[in-house]
């Protein structure tokens, strides 16, 4: 017998993020996709290739001025806050104003035996800030060595 799930709430936000909640598994929390909770925490893809991690955020409306990266102790956290007002004025009184605040923080762990820290790069474009990783020598994959026989 399953448990109904029924929400009766004047706080419309909450039962989805409520739902996501109770449909999964509550111990895997490295698949929750918070990309359609209506949060401000952006979608991210993480890919790796031979020679390094890329780290791709989706946070179209932002400037690269916006964003803050800080690596320390094998830990990369990406940032940014945005604060934007727009104010029409007519004379002195005010006849309309606009608020808009955007923000979020997101940390990803990457041991430092992993990765060439000093070559950590990012780039904003089209609304994509693309973080790359070098990895170090000693961990890229080595080509097959063929062996003669004598």
């Amino acid at each position: 017998m399953a448990l109904p799930r029924v929400f009766n709430s004047d706080y419309s936000s909450f039962p989805s993020l409520f739902d996501k909640f109770f449909e999964g598994n509550m111990m895997d929390w490295n698949n929750w996709n918070f990309a359609g909770t209506n949060s401000t925490l952006p979608a991210v893809n993480v890919s790796e290739n031979q020679d390094e991690y890329k780290i791709d955020v989706a946070a179209p409306g932002m400037s690269k001025g916006d964003f803050k990266l800080n690596y320390d102790n094998g830990r990369l956290t990406i940032s940014s806050e945005k604060k934007m007002e727009n104010e029409e004025k007519d004379g002195d009184t005010v006849t309309r104003r606009e608020f808009s605040y955007q923000s979020f923080q997101r940390s990803f762990t990457v041991p430092e035996t992993m990765v060439n820290a000093d070559k950590i790069s990012a780039k904003y474009d089209n609304g994509i800030l693309h973080v790359t990783l070098p990895k170090r020598e000693e961990v890229k994959p080595k080509p097959a060595k063929e062996i003669k026989i004598s």
